[in-house]
């Protein structure tokens, strides 16, 4: 079957919409009409070519969204057609199956995984996890990235409890999804630290304590002014190296400890003084928050759903997909908090 696509033809380009083939399923893959996608930061640094040479081009998009089953290869256990389902990048039960191959008027089109800028996609069944029933569905496109990635920062790599002092830097997507967790986790004070208004009064509405502006002097100083010996927790979601040595330098010593989520561009470095590790400081990687769709994402869909922030605002108007790569300039912008792409819009 044919289906349209927002693909990658040329970094630093507009994305182009055109008409692809999709491949017959290989066992362990599933074909996904997808309903929503969204879109984070990760897709702006490769549509825009800051993630260094790109082998794959051209390529699909998009790796968080929601959609409904059509079929399955062989071997799939996880779904059944008409099943409802949440599509991530973060790897689930289910089989590896390895991307699929389109085809577009006689040329390859890459796809990894999953991806979701596309009306149907052939996805792995381990990028699949079964929509929670009680979430709306475009809500539900946060659970793809932003969510497991802010939230399991906080509550599986930090593991923030009750009192913790938390610094968010970036308070965008992620980063508010960081915020809300180490609300609910009982952080005290949550302080989201990021240079556009907008963001810092989202990061008030999400969980935050104090917001900090950057223009308005040294952020460690300002930092300090609210909790003298440093925060317990700093989540860092920009992908600024600056702003990683930043959310290092403001955790207290012994014990602090700082998480990087933020991707930087390809080529920049991390500079930072060796004597912060002396000091009892942890600097702390993580891949999408260290999440399990399975073990997670249910837990997550509780919290977004709690009702005890405004979650729906979040999501941007609707793009259609047509408009996918200005969802992506205007979320590089910061203008948005997170793209809604709904496939319906024509």
């Amino acid at each position: 079957m044919k289906t349209e696509a927002a693909i990658l033809v040329d970094t630093a380009k507009p994305l182009e919409l055109v008409e692809i083939e999709t491949p017959a399923l290989k066992p362990g893959q599933v074909l996904v009409e997808v309903t929503y996608s969204g879109a984070c930061h990760t897709q702006v640094l490769e549509a825009r070519g800051h993630r260094g040479e790109d082998k794959w081009l051209p390529h699909c998009l998009g790796h968080e969204g929601t959609g409904r089953v059509l079929e399955t290869g062989a071997g799939v256990s996880k779904v059944s057609a008409d099943d409802k389902v949440v599509l991530s990048w973060i790897k689930g039960t289910g089989i590896e199956a390895g991307g699929a191959v389109y085809n577009w008027d006689g040329k390859n089109v890459n796809s990894g995984g999953v991806t979701t800028f596309q009306r149907h996609a052939v996805v792995s069944e381990n990028r699949l996890t079964l929509l929670p029933s009680h979430l709306p569905e475009q809500l539900s496109i946060l659970l793809g990235c932003a969510a497991p990635t802010g939230m399991g920062a906080i509550l599986n790599v930090a593991n923030v409890r009750p009192g913790d002092a938390v610094a968010v830097f970036g308070t965008g997507g992620v980063g508010l999804n960081a915020c809300m967790a180490a609300a609910f986790s009982g952080g005290i004070p949550v302080i989201g630290v990021d240079p556009v208004a907008s963001r810092r009064e989202f990061a008030l509405a999400f969980g935050c304590t104090h917001v900090i502006d950057p223009a308005e002097g040294d952020v460690l100083d300002q930092i300090k002014e609210i909790v003298p010996g440093g925060v317990d927790v700093a989540i860092e979601a920009t992908g600024i190296p600056a702003v990683m040595s930043d959310a290092v330098n403001s955790t207290r010593q012994q014990g602090g400890r700082a998480v990087v989520i933020g991707n930087a561009k390809h080529g920049q470095d991390l500079t930072l003084q060796p004597g912060v590790f002396n000091q009892g400081k942890s600097l702390l990687g993580t891949w999408g928050g260290d999440s399990d769709p399975d073990r997670d994402y249910g837990r997550f869909a509780k919290l977004l759903g709690a009702g005890r922030f405004p979650v729906e605002t979040l999501l941007s108007d609707a793009y259609s997909l047509a408009q996918a790569d200005q969802a992506l300039t205007d979320l590089e912008a910061g203008t948005i908090g997170r793209p809604l792409i709904d496939m319906s819009i024509r």
